[in-house]
């Protein structure tokens, strides 16, 4: 019986190339099969055999993502492959939506078993866990050790045509696909049970898990705006002209300050956008549509409102991470606090 060809997909870093000074690495089939694939190969068995490994930088990725999805296709389908593999891409955002896009091509593209690895908070995760197994990791890589055996795994029942189970039986991140089945007990017998463990504080799981959603309590309202310090901050990505801190137009793993001291509007000459998820015309040709410097200053002029803050703090909302998001907030709250802000004005795209 002949051997299941695997193709495996890694980016730069787990290619041994470099971390992010190496990030925009275009798409190559490794000359040698890197360390990170002869694990998996491991892991798999036998009955597969590692065709090849394909390589791109994240960076690159995900500025080119249609060129980039192309180029990688099309290494992919060279190698003949049966099986392809992903990742794991835990919780590094740009890597994550790689890995999650290329499998969904691969898999509507050349019909082929395609499973990618990562953390259920991954933007990856959330784009296309819909379209594809995406196997549930821990954050970091340190997972490694845990998440190929599952990778290879549940690989292994795709490409025999076994039966999948659940999430937590095959642990795959829920797809949202509810399927019929004949279970021992009735539902009401199930579910007085699951309320008899819960009334005495015993583990049990739940049929129909509800969505977790953040509360955030609304400050109170500001007495007097003439007096209120108000400074803008923004996931529409503007930024000085030329993007001077580099921050990624999808994937963001940082965020940039910018003085806006003296600044009545932002000009097409110098400010743009760094964003990657909508059109970015008409906010390069006026910054202010996303960022309103135009109009607090006329706020500010009119006495109503205090002050506009001289600083304003932009990233990239396509595709970052929450785990950033949260730590980026984190940040830029406690330097507002510090310097006696009364309110914000949150714009996105």
């Amino acid at each position: 019986m002949a051997k299941f060809r695997v193709v495996h997909y890694i980016n730069q870093f787990f290619a041994g190339i470099g971390g992010e000074e190496k990030a925009d690495t275009t798409p190559h089939i490794a000359e040698e099969i890197p360390p990170v694939t002869q694990q998996l190969g491991k892991k798999l068995g036998n009955d597969f055999e590692i065709a090849g490994t394909v390589v791109c930088g994240d960076g690159y990725f995900n500025e080119n993502i249609e060129e980039a999805s192309a180029e990688v296709l099309a290494m992919v389908k060279s190698l003949n492959p049966d099986v392809f593999i992903a990742g794991p891409a835990f919780n590094a955002g740009r890597y994550g939506v790689a890995a999650a896009t290329i499998t969904s091509v691969v898999k509507t593209e050349l019909n082929i078993v395609a499973i990618t690895g990562m953390y259920p908070e991954n933007p990856g995760a959330d784009m296309y866990k819909k379209d594809v197994y995406i196997i549930e990791t821990k954050n970091s890589s340190a997972d490694m050790r845990k998440a190929l055996p599952k990778l290879a795994s549940l690989a292994t029942k795709l490409a025999n045509g076994e039966e999948i189970g659940s999430p937590a039986e095959d642990s795959y991140i829920a797809r949202g696909i509810r399927v019929n089945y004949f279970a021992e007990e009735r539902g009401s017998k199930r579910a007085v049970d699951m309320l008899v463990k819960k009334i005495n504080g015993q583990p049990f799981e739940t049929e129909y898990p509800m969505p977790a959603f953040d509360r955030v309590d609304p400050s109170p309202a500001i007495k007097d705006l003439s007096k209120a310090t108000i400074a803008l901050v923004t996931s529409g990505g503007i930024v000085p002209k030329g993007n001077p801190d580099r921050i990624e137009s999808s994937s963001a793993s940082k965020y940039g300050s910018y003085s806006i001291a003296g600044v009545d509007d932002l000009t097409e000459e110098t400010y743009e956008t760094a964003h990657g998820g909508y059109d970015p015309s008409y906010a390069n040709e006026d910054a202010d549509r996303v960022l309103p410097v135009d109009v607090l200053r006329d706020l500010e002029k009119e006495g109503k409102i205090g002050k506009l803050y001289d600083t304003f703090f932009s990233t990239v909302g396509n595709g970052t991470a929450v785990k950033s998001s949260k730590a980026f907030a984190e940040e830029i709250g406690q330097k507002l606090l510090a310097d006696g802000v009364d309110a914000v004005v949150l714009t996105s795209t």
